[in-house]
């Protein structure tokens, strides 16, 4: 098994929209302000619903948690909520 340091698990309502790989792009670079070198990688879970975004630094995890109170929110390209 795996250990998952520095990783944000962002998880999404099972009834909105299906999330594209461009939606989570945008809303990682756009919405959360994350700079290109902040995040290492990012995982789709599809089924599960679920983005894992793993920091470079666990100090710039800790920033965007503290800076979102724990929940963000992600609008779908048509405007509603994802």
């Amino acid at each position: 098994m795996t250990e998952r340091k520095n990783t944000l698990v962002c998880t999404f309502d099972p009834q909105s929209p299906r999330i594209t790989a461009y939606d989570i792009h945008e809303w990682i670079y756009k919405t959360m302000h994350f700079e290109g070198t902040d995040v290492v990688m990012v995982q789709v879970d599809g089924p599960r619903r679920q983005v894992y975004i793993k920091f470079k630094e666990y100090r710039r995890m800790q920033e965007t948690l503290m800076s979102i109170n724990g929940q963000g929110e992600l609008r779908h390209s048509n405007g509603g909520h994802l």
